[in-house]
């Protein structure tokens, strides 16, 4: 299901969003002031070319004189030298700040991501997350250190040209810029219409990336559902919007340059007509007498001056054009997640990044739900007053129906979400009085469907526990019985795995979170449904090993197969987030309740199965 995206479509062009942007640039003040001096330098050179021009003319042509000739002539080598000099460096430098924008934008983006609450990827596709990491950024490094590079070269030529044609006939600069209020009117006009289409563009953009991403991740199913065609009709639909929203942008956009040019050769004309007249009839003349000299370095400042104009409207045009990823990364990293810890508690125990793991009590794993509530943000309610009380080093298990609230819970605690009301304590003090990360450095989470990185197999064990000696990842792997399977690799312990764990099965990749889990030596253990994917046969090797894990620690244990959880201290069965039974395995049987007729309908399902003689590997998942 397609999760619709922030609408930006509704605001006006924000300078905020840019400036915010702009100060990524001044984090690398050498490379910003070297770009700005450069780029003074050769503006400054651009704008004394027809001055050079001018006095040749008056100097050298008109007269026919050659006198002063080498000096002028040795200056100007020297000018060409100092701007050639200008123009390498700043493109150097230019380049290395559009690299180190990039840089600093992505890594406060990534770790954005990492302070962000289940809550976000709840509502947010990956496709979407990529599309602003990705091209969004790119975009705007390269708009912000090349549009630097171009509006102050063209802002600082423009202003110098209109400062020297003053300054050489002010009447004749008058007329022939009286243009300008008339081009300010039109681009005005048209930038809105580009924003309009290209707010689209980068929204239908996002969409696609979306629609990549799950075509890949679920290539599988589209194959197994037949699903190609329909596919294939959807992605088609969104590329054929992007193209008529991309269409209408560059028409508006491609508007502008002919509107500047035939604007800047009017100007042109009226300077040279009247211009002229100074030339050959300066006693009638309107501006009055004009050296030929200046009347042509007057015309190649007009002709010259639209170019900076013309380069103005272009920036605004792709600024205009980058508008829409720009309000995207901003909203990216502006976006607060749901949990986080207060600035006292972050003064004292850390936060993600920089924590003071001095100052972290040790967890003994008493846990305690007080008339919890929770309901997610669109309304749902999902506990109700719930209250529970466990020691430390207990297993409990939690049994019922999907929906009634299990997984849920087990998030609370992990506080991965939070209660709406109520509080949850770890050994008698509410974990919002600690931070996140103390709590969570403290947990093992096994789930349902196990996550593995690209990397070796002893990369992935290791990840929870990046100092780990190789030892210390073997026995882990000894001890849920992944050694088997991995020696059997090519490389064993060093085989790369792919991306996911693509070269392995789906128990495998759960043999090795469940090493990875064990490695990390939790205080609290969570395993949600986290035997369903492994065979029988492996689930009845590693159920010893699970055994010895939990003890002494405090365990929550989601599980459909009943037979997993029979030597939990206590099982509950949540029904509408509520506990509606509860006790040990036998009381709950003596009971022949809920439990009871949910453990007898598995136990004949088990045994229709086997003597139907199916699989055991089949069996698992029924």
């Amino acid at each position: 299901m397609y999760i619709e995206e922030q609408d930006f479509a509704a605001k006006k062009i924000d300078w905020n969003v840019w400036k915010r942007l702009y100060r990524y640039a001044l984090q690398h003040k050498k490379l910003f002031y070297t770009v700005i001096v450069a780029l003074v330098a050769v503006a400054a050179i651009d704008i004394s070319y027809p001055l050079f021009t001018s006095y040749a003319i008056d100097h050298f042509v008109v007269p026919k004189s050659l006198d002063g000739l080498g000096k002028f002539a040795i200056l100007y080598l020297l000018v060409i030298l100092v701007q050639s000099s200008g123009v390498i460096t700043f493109i150097t430098y230019a380049g290395k700040l559009e690299m180190a924008i990039a840089y600093n934008i992505r890594q406060d983006g990534f770790l954005r991501l990492q302070e962000l609450s289940f809550s976000y990827y709840d509502k947010t596709a990956v496709g979407y997350v990529m599309a602003r990491m990705m091209s969004d950024i790119s975009r705007l490094s390269d708009m912000i250190a090349w549009s630097l590079v171009d509006v102050l070269w063209s802002l600082l030529y423009a202003i110098g040209c209109i400062i020297t044609m003053f300054v050489l006939s002010w009447k004749l600069a008058l007329i022939s810029l009286a243009v300008l209020p008339l081009l300010a009117f039109i681009s005005i006009k048209l930038q809105k219409l580009m924003l309009k289409h290209q707010r689209e563009s980068r929204k239908l953009n996002s969409r696609i990336t979306g629609a990549f991403n799950e075509g890949i991740m679920g290539a599988v199913t589209t194959k197994t559902l037949v699903r190609e065609e329909a596919n294939a009709n959807e992605f088609n639909e969104l590329t054929g919007k992007m193209r008529h929203a991309t269409i209408k942008s560059a028409l508006v956009s491609a508007s502008f340059f002919p509107i500047i040019m035939s604007l800047g050769a009017v100007g042109t004309g009226l300077a040279l007509t009247l211009g002229g007249q100074g030339v050959l009839n300066p006693q009638t003349a309107f501006i009055g007498a004009l050296t030929a000299g200046t009347l042509v370095a007057f015309i190649s400042y007009c002709t010259q001056i639209f170019d900076p104009i013309q380069q103005l409207a272009n920036i605004l045009a792709e600024m205009l054009g980058s508008q829409a990823s720009a309000e995207r990364v901003i909203a990216l990293l502006n976006t607060e997640s749901d949990i986080t810890d207060r600035d006292e508690i972050i003064a004292k125990y850390g936060d993600i990044m920089h924590p003071k793991t001095e100052n972290w009590e040790p967890i003994t794993g008493n846990i305690t739900f007080d008339h919890v509530t929770f309901q997610y943000k669109n309304g749902e309610r999902v506990l109700n007053d719930f209250s529970l009380d466990v020691k430390a080093g207990q297993t409990i298990a939690l049994v019922g129906e999907t929906g009634a609230g299990k997984s849920t819970i087990v998030n609370l605690l992990c506080r991965f979400y939070e209660p709406t009301d109520g509080e949850i304590r770890i050994d008698g003090t509410d974990y919002r009085e600690r931070s996140q990360l103390w709590l969570q450095s403290s947990l093992g989470y096994v789930l349902q469907t196990p996550h593995l990185f690209s990397g070796t197999i002893k990369d992935n064990i290791r990840f929870g526990k990046p100092d780990a000696t190789d030892e210390e990842v073997m026995e882990a792997a000894r001890l849920v019985h992944a050694e088997p399977f991995i020696l059997q690799q090519e490389n064993g312990y060093d085989t790369e795995i792919g991306e996911s764990g693509a070269r392995l099965s789906t128990g495998q990749k759960q043999l090795l979170s469940f090493a990875r889990v064990v490695l990390k030596n939790p205080r609290i253990f969570v395993l949600d449904e986290a035997t369903s994917s492994i065979d029988t046969e492996t689930e009845q090797l590693i159920q010893h090993a699970i055994t010895h894990i939990l003890k002494d620690r405090t365990s929550f244990i989601v599980a459909h197969r009943l037979s997993t959880i029979r030597t939990a201290d206590r099982i509950l069965v949540i029904r509408n987030g509520k506990i509606q039974e509860g006790g040990t395995h036998e009381e709950l049987l003596a009971q022949r309740g809920y439990y009871y007729d949910l453990y007898t309908q598995q136990f004949c399902e088990d045994r229709t199965a086997e003597s139907l003689g199916r699989p055991e590997s089949e069996q698992v998942n029924d």
